[in-house]
């Protein structure tokens, strides 16, 4: 498509075979589940609230950081959390779209389990990633407890 436009001249190496391509595919295939939530959550917002903000004289670029950015914090925290977990774990894709160079923590602990038979290895990358995770599963449940009240 890019050599059809005119905007490069020859196939470009950045885009095959490269983390770079494995990170565009990927953002690629979950930036419409990242969108999901967050436009429920803007669905829900009252939009007496910004009324009332352009009432008492606030300009657009306020309102939205003082009253709709706060307002679509859990739909953001959403979207982040159901595209990130899943994408930890991809490893078809990395392997499809960039080759030996497109690596990732999924991947490696698949090697551990089918290709080295090292399974307390590939037991304990597992056990890291899901220790790192819990974090991110707190500050969702945090942030839906302060929009709950």
């Amino acid at each position: 498509f890019l050599l059809w436009v005119g905007l490069i001249d020859a196939p470009s190496p950045i885009l095959l075979f490269s983390q770079t391509a494995v990170i565009v595919t990927l953002v690629y295939v979950w930036v419409p589940f990242v969108a999901l939530p967050i436009f429920a959550a803007l669905e829900r917002m009252d939009q007496r609230l910004l009324e009332a903000a352009a009432d008492l004289g606030s300009p657009p670029w306020y309102s939205f950081l003082r009253v709709t950015l706060p307002l679509s914090i859990p739909g953001i925290l959403a979207g982040f959390l159901s595209v990130f977990i899943p994408t930890l774990g991809e490893y078809v894709t990395p392997l499809l779209v960039g080759g030996v160079n497109g690596i990732m923590y999924g991947n490696l602990i698949q090697d551990q389990f089918v290709r080295a038979l090292n399974w307390p290895l590939g037991s304990l990358m597992s056990l890291v990633m899901l220790v790192a995770l819990l974090p991110m599963f707190w500050l969702f449940r945090r942030s839906e407890e302060v929009v709950a009240g």
